[in-house]
């Protein structure tokens, strides 16, 4: 059986207020009949307007939601309303789940083998590139390197000419147009949001610091390909033009390189590259909305690998966002990693059953390589568990998951994210998980450790619920770090129950 989840982690689903909101409202027992809870399904039926009653059903092992009413927002009121009374203990156990969510459990099964059918194959298409394939490379290659040359001149005239009327947020909009038709949407994405940096009396260095970050791109994107091999090799420096002899630089740093352009890479191509099986704690999300887009972040790290993931799904403003991923919940899945030379981004794989006393094994012919290279640069932190079992041989006990996930101190975080910096330098998030932590300094803006403090991202205010939560007694606590700073994003009371920030 599932862990029954709380009310926080049930209405952190909710698509928006409103939907909390109506999902309390159709909430209480009265409102339902023909409930039923099996070890991975729930479901019921909702008195509504009409004259028959809303089927409401949410597979748990997902989760994924069906409802017959004509709601557009995904997960409806009615689904929130029956796990919210699922939450309460309000719904009873059953032997087997009733003949229509037995039908469309079975249903989802077959659609998504036929889906891991497809995505085989596409897999083996894309494998095996054609002619046209390898002109319309070489094509965008050129296109690239011709607008981050336009780029690269363009940050040199804004140093040169000084950035005093820089403060207007239009003035790189046709310069994002350019980096959009030479195929870079990476660094468009990245231009376009600069608008952010003019905020606030520190707008200048935090401009100039976005501007180098760009500027390091160009020169990687221009030096890199040069570099990347064994030994050392003849290159042309990115700085002043003159042959040096250098280091060869590794593969993952290009590869991240090429990522933050914007070079696409297909989810059967990530998938292709190996997979990284573990008890994943998913420690919270965030989401942002950006040219009536809305980017879902959610963040994992690994019981046994103590791997950081990041797992994004997008959508337009309006739409369902994928709300697979439960906060505060443990999930036994294989990922799989993007690559890079500080792999975060990943996708889920595979679930697996979460059956009791089981054990999780990992098969090193299914290993992610660059897994591999992060256990070589750290063992000590990529490559076992902190106080705990080898990660080839977790037992998956799911009464053993209970409570928070292992936490760092804030020196070990801070470590953490130098070495995925110094990976990735134009990284702008990672996941923590601080051990023995409080709410400390003026506004309770610092979260204060044995070994020192962190500051809160200016955007999180006082925050009460943390303080409250605390009462002055050490926590752990998840949060996203930024270069601003941490955003909260989950803690556990003295009982071990999450607590959504």
């Amino acid at each position: 059986m599932i862990e029954r989840w709380n009310r926080d982690q049930v209405l952190a689903l909710a698509p928006d207020a409103s939907s909390k909101k109506a999902a309390q409202g159709v909430s209480s027992p009265g409102k339902w009949s023909g409930c039923g809870v099996t070890a991975d399904a729930v479901w019921g039926e909702c008195k509504g307007s009409g004259s028959k009653p809303y089927r409401a059903c949410v597979d748990l092992s997902e989760p994924a939601y069906r409802c017959n009413c004509p709601s557009r927002k995904f997960p409806c009121k009615h689904a929130l309303g029956l796990l919210l009374l699922w939450s309460a203990d309000g719904v009873p156990a059953a032997e087997e789940p009733a003949d229509w969510v037995a039908e469309w459990l079975e249903g989802r099964r077959g659609r998504a083998a036929k889906a891991a059918e497809a995505g085989t194959a596409r897999a083996a298409r894309a494998a095996e590139p054609g002619p046209a394939d390898g002109r319309r490379a070489a094509q965008r290659e050129q296109r690239v390197t011709a607008g981050l040359s336009d780029l690269e001149r363009w940050l040199a005239d804004q140093v040169r000419q000084g950035i005093a009327k820089s403060r207007r947020h239009d003035q790189w909009d046709e310069l994002v147009k350019r980096l959009i038709d030479a195929q870079a949407p990476g660094v468009a994405g990245s231009l376009s949001r600069l608008g952010a940096a003019l905020d606030g009396d520190d707008w200048p260095a935090r401009l100039l610091s976005e501007y180098a970050l760009l500027h390091l791109l160009c020169v990687a994107h221009r030096s890199l390909p040069l570099r990347v091999g064994g030994g050392s090799e003849i290159r042309s420096d990115a700085l002043d033009g003159e042959a040096v002899r250098g280091e060869a630089a590794p593969v993952g740093l290009l590869e991240k390189v090429r990522d933050r352009i914007g070079f696409p890479m297909t989810k059967e191509e990530v998938l292709a590259r190996g997979t990284v099986r573990d008890l994943w704690d998913v420690l919270g999300r965030r989401d942002e909305e950006h040219d009536r887009l809305i980017a879902r972040r959610v963040w994992l790290r690994g019981r046994a690998t103590g791997r950081a993931a990041l797992v994004l799904s997008f959508a337009p403003v309006g739409q369902a966002l994928d709300a697979s991923l439960v906060t505060g919940t443990t999930i036994d899945a294989d990922l799989a990693f993007y690559p890079g030379s500080a792999p975060l981004r990943a996708v889920v794989a595979a679930r697996h059953d979460t059956a009791r006393h089981d054990t999780v094994r990992h098969d090193p012919a299914h290993r992610d390589p660059a897994h591999d290279d992060l256990a070589h640069r750290d063992p000590g932190r990529h490559g076992d568990v902190r106080d705990g079992p080898a990660p080839h041989d977790v037992a998956r006990d799911r009464g053993a998951m209970a409570g928070p996930p292992p936490g760092l101190t804030v020196e070990q975080a801070l470590d953490e994210v130098a070495e995925a910096l110094a990976g990735d330098p134009w990284l702008d998030s990672w996941p923590l998980v601080l051990e023995g932590v409080t709410p400390a300094g003026s506004g309770s803006r610092l979260l204060a450790g044995p070994s020192g403090g962190l500051p809160l991202h200016p955007s999180a205010g006082t925050p009460w619920r943390l303080v409250a939560t605390s009462g002055g007694h050490p926590l752990t606590v998840a949060a996203e770090w930024t270069p601003r700073g941490l955003r909260p994003l989950t803690t556990w009371d003295e009982e071990g129950r999450v607590i959504v920030l």
